[in-house]
């Protein structure tokens, strides 16, 4: 099966003179192999096409993807166009479980659940017409549990989901907070909800007024309190922090005491925590997505880091994630860098102290703590963007800062800021390049890039600029297990041969230790006062945070990842009573 992909995005389509169709070997001989559509986009006959791989290779900006795949990917379920991205086979509900949904970003997990939720009609391929569902029950003939489930939703089943991109929540809903949840409360639940996904101060409040966490929280509890016989939770950790997400995941579970759920998520703890089973998604990011059979969680994580797929015989990456089989005991006694003072910023209704640190030579420091507790802002005062108002601002230093927040306001090309930039060239093509993956955005408009894109490009930026200090704000924000993974590597390197210090704020607990030599841990109280102590050794650090958020750390036996124990289970209880949060 060959399959012909155009990112209509990227292509130039009259400015590149159309190459691609001119260079190709059907064309020149007189077939309409590549032909031209209303658009004037190129549109590639796949029936035709030899894959002779000439007009990816001589694309002036890497727009087409020619792939052979092999025979048994399973059902076309859906196709969003002529030379668009495709998705085989789907997931399925299971009864009484929660399904977890493990993959790159762009390769259809979200497709997915739209299918499932009625979003999106399957068109198994025949994207110019639409099935009837006569039709579409045929084409699931030989996928009983599909036919089934699709023959289930016209039964009065009823569904409900949470999206991906909560900010379309507040485009779409109009009001306060406190009357929107009462009109979706129909399982009265709605003190618990307001208690457990901490709404009470913003009952009062304007949707249009809330920010990115309080949004989540929001639209989880809007899903939440649906009744359904089936959910489904598109990134519901996103802008949450680490106590929230475990709140939420505990919620969610929940709800698989009386009915189906299904969640796509890319904190690699918190996926663990929630699912009882998992489904593997592998493919091309962009270009095709394929759907793994059912898997324990365990199994399916570890396979998915693997990049191997056992019972299928499907290897889809070349290389292991892997992760480190013990952990620093102690805070490195290498040189000290520098040191800065003690800070504190008072805005009125909030304030927030640090004491004074010191930070060592190619050392990672995490921050840890809860949201709106002074994280951001103290890395603001080290990045010289925010005033102290008690104790002085750092001088001398060269510091490379990326904000949480990015902006996409550049007029040009990725290549163009880049230029632009004046990052160390070196660095840059011989440690980030590549591991980022940043050359497919090269010929982008900045202003055009998605989240993931532009994180990763804001990240590559930062780290490729020489400088005394790093500092990194939410880096995890909009990528993928693979690709947060990949970041720690990154940075760990980078970081490594400069011998410059960096810190790191977020709130993905696997991310954090994999990158982190030494930790900082903020308390307080969310939105009123926060205060941070120094830095502090990894075990001691994790140990003092895990305690706060009350839960136990062990690492998997086969792939060595952090896994959250559940909570009362002998190794919790143990570790609990040995005051030893984080593992051995």
């Amino acid at each position: 099966m060959r399959i012909a992909v155009i990112d209509r995005d990227k292509c130039t389509k009259e400015q590149c003179g159309y190459l691609c169709q001119k260079i190709c070997p059907g064309v020149r001989m007189g077939d309409e192999t590549i032909t031209l559509d209303e658009e004037g986009f190129p549109v590639i006959s796949e029936d035709l096409c030899t894959g002779c791989g000439i007009c990816p290779k001589r694309c002036p900006v890497g727009a087409i993807k020619i792939i052979n795949l092999p025979s048994e990917v399973g059902l076309l379920v859906f196709q969003y166009g002529v030379n668009a991205f495709r998705l085989f086979n789907l997931p399925l509900p299971k009864k009484n479980a929660v399904v977890g949904l493990v993959g790159a970003n762009g390769i259809g997990k979200t497709t997915a659940l739209q299918l499932l939720s009625k979003k999106l009609a399957p068109n198994f391929g025949e994207y110019a017409r639409k099935e009837s569902e006569k039709e579409l029950l045929l084409h699931f003939s030989r996928h009983p549990e599909l036919q089934n489930y699709f023959r289930s939703m016209g039964g009065g089943v009823k569904l409900s989901y949470k999206p991906q991109n909560v900010e379309k929540v507040a485009e779409k809903i109009k009001g306060k907070v406190g009357p929107i949840l009462k009109k979706a409360d129909e399982r009265k639940v709605l003190d618990e909800v307001v208690k457990s996904f901490e709404l009470e101060n913003i009952l009062d409040r304007e949707i249009s007024h809330l920010s990115g966490g309080e949004l989540q929280r929001l639209s989880i509890a809007i899903a939440y309190m649906r009744k359904a016989d089936f959910y489904y939770f598109d990134e519901p950790s996103s802008y949450l922090d680490i106590a929230q997400r475990l709140k939420m995941a505990a919620k969610i579970k929940e709800l698989a005491g009386h009915a189906n759920v299904m969640v796509v998520e890319h904190d690699l703890a918190v996926l663990d925590y929630l699912s009882d089973y998992v489904h593997v998604f592998y493919g091309e990011e962009g270009a095709y997505g394929v759907v793994s059979h059912s898997k324990s969680s365990r199994s399916g994580i570890n396979e998915y880091l693997a990049g191997y797929i056992k019972g299928e015989n499907v290897r889809f990456r070349t290389y292991e994630i892997k992760f480190e089989k013990s952990s620093p005991q102690e805070r490195s006694k290498s040189k000290i860098a520098f040191e800065y003072p003690a800070m504190g910023k008072n805005y009125g209704s909030f304030s927030m102290h640090c004491e004074n640190g010191e930070v060592r030579k190619g050392e990672t420091i995490g921050i840890l703590g809860p949201n709106a507790i002074g994280k951001t802002t103290f890395i603001k005062m080290l990045a010289g963007v925010e005033e102290p108002d008690a104790g002085k601002r750092m001088k001398g230093l060269k510091v490379s800062y990326k904000p949480q927040y990015l902006e996409s306001d550049f007029e040009g090309t990725v290549a163009e800021l880049i230029a632009n930039s004046g990052i160390n060239a070196p660095i840059f093509d011989s440690e980030i390049r590549r591991r980022l993956n940043i050359d497919p955005l090269m010929l982008k408009q900045v202003k055009n890039l998605s989240g993931g894109e532009l994180q990763r490009l804001s990240i590559a930026i930062c780290l490729a600029t020489d400088a005394d200090l790093y500092l990194l704000d939410e880096p995890s924000a909009f990528l993928d297990i693979e690709q947060r993974l990949i970041f720690a590597s990154v940075l760990k390197n980078v970081m490594g041969k400069r011998e410059s210090p960096a810190f790191v704020v977020d709130h993905d607990i696997v991310l954090i230790d994999s990158v982190a030599d030494a930790l900082m841990v903020f308390e307080g109280e969310s939105g009123k006062s926060g205060k941070a102590g120094k830095p502090m050794g990894k075990r001691e650090g994790m140990n003092a945070f895990l305690k706060e958020v009350g839960v136990t750390l062990r690492r998997d036996k086969d792939s060595h990842r952090p896994r959250i124990n559940k909570q009362g289970s002998q190794m919790d209880s143990e570790q609990k009573k040995k005051g030893e949060y984080y593992y051995t």
